[in-house]
C-alpha cells in the first residue's frame, strides 16, 4: 500500500509506469468495512488479473480507510465522499492518466453508490464507463435501525462472525478459507455511510442512476443478504439508468454480497475488465 494521491492511499498494478496507448485507467472503490485490499487479496485479485490483461489499474483506499484521512464527519456519509473524489479523482487522472482513454470506475457495495454518484455528476476527467455489484435499489427492513443502534461515533468495529454471516454466500460457493483470508481487507466501518445507504440511497437512488450517461455493467448477487434481490430489483435498477447509452445488468446465480471473494470472482473480475476495454473504443 501506498499514496496515490496527497490525499489518498491505495494500491495499483505492478505495470502502472508502463507506456500506455488507449487503454483504460480502472479506480476501484471498495464497499463499507473494507480497504483497498478487497481488490488485491491472493487468488481473488482484481488488481492482479488487470495487470496480467495490460490495464492499468488503481484500488483506493476511501477517506476515513486505510491510510486516507477521514473527511469532517458530516462529508463522510455517500454525498460527502463523492463530492471529494470528484475532485480526487480529477487528480488521479492528471498524476496517472498519461496514454489512457479515460477513467473506468469499478464500485462495490457503498464503494459501488459512492462511484454511481461520481457518475452522475460533472468531473475533470473523461469517465469512460462503470461497472458496479453488491448493490441495489432497496436494503433489507429494519437495517437503517440496526445501524443507528451502533455507538454514536465515526468507526465502528463489525465482529467477524457477523461480517462472514451477511457478506458470503452459501457454503460451496466460496472456498473454506476464505473467510479467515478476506480478514486482511478488513477495516473499521464508517456509521455515516451505513446510515445513508440504509436511508438516503433509498429515495436519492432513482435521480443518481437516472443521470448517469455513460455505460452500466450491473451484477448483483442472488444470495446478497444486505439487498432485496429479485429479477424485478435488477431490472427496476437497470431501468433506471435512463440516460446511459449501454446496460448490462443480470444476477448472479448462488453468491454472496461479496462477489469478489467467491469462486465467481475471477470471472467477475474479467467481465467488469472487459467491459472496461469495450467502452476504451467507444470513445
Amino acid at each position: 500500500m501506498g499514496q496515490i494521491i496527497p490525499s489518498l492511499s491505495g494500491r495499483s498494478t505492478p505495470g502502472m509506469e508502463r507506456r500506455h496507448d488507449g487503454e483504460p485507467l480502472v479506480v476501484a472503490i471498495h464497499g463499507g468495512s473494507y480497504s483497498s485490499a478487497y481488490f488485491d487479496l491472493p487468488g481473488r485479485s482484481l488488481l492482479a488479473a488487470a495487470d496480467a490483461n495490460g490495464i492499468p489499474a488503481i484500488a483506493i483506499d476511501r477517506p476515513g480507510h486505510g491510510d486516507s484521512p477521514a473527511l469532517s464527519p458530516d462529508l463522510m456519509d455517500i454525498a460527502g465522499q463523492a463530492a471529494f473524489l470528484v475532485d480526487a479523482l480529477a487528480e488521479i487522472w492528471d498524476r496517472h492518466g498519461a496514454g489512457c482513454s479515460g477513467l473506468f470506475l469499478i464500485g462495490h457495495s457503498i464503494g459501488a453508490a459512492i462511484a454511481a454518484t461520481v457518475a452522475s455528476r460533472p468531473g475533470r476527467f473523461p469517465l469512460l464507463g462503470l461497472a458496479v455489484s453488491g448493490i441495489g435499489l432497496n436494503t433489507n427492513p429494519g437495517d437503517h435501525e440496526r445501524w443507528s443502534a451502533l455507538p454514536d461515533q465515526l468507526h465502528v468495529e463489525l465482529p467477524s462472525d457477523i461480517k462472514d454471516k451477511v457478506m458470503f454466500g452459501p457454503p460451496g460457493s466460496y472456498a473454506a478459507d476464505m473467510p479467515a483470508a478476506s480478514r486482511k481487507a478488513d477495516a473499521p466501518a464508517v456509521k455515516p455511510e451505513l446510515l445513508a445507504i440504509t436511508g438516503w440511497w433509498h429515495g436519492a437512488a432513482a435521480g443518481i442512476l437516472g443521470a448517469i450517461g455513460i455505460p452500466v455493467h450491473y451484477r448483483q448477487a442472488e444470495r446478497d443478504n444486505l439487498w432485496i434481490v429479485s429479477e424485478d430489483e435488477i431490472r427496476g435498477f437497470a431501468r433506471a439508468l435512463t440516460a446511459s447509452p449501454l446496460v448490462d445488468a443480470r444476477m448472479v446465480a448462488r453468491t454472496g454480497h461479496c462477489m469478489d471473494f467467491h469462486h465467481v470472482g475471477p470471472a467477475l473480475h474479467l467481465q467488469q475488465l472487459g467491459f472496461a476495454l469495450e467502452c476504451a473504443t467507444r470513445v
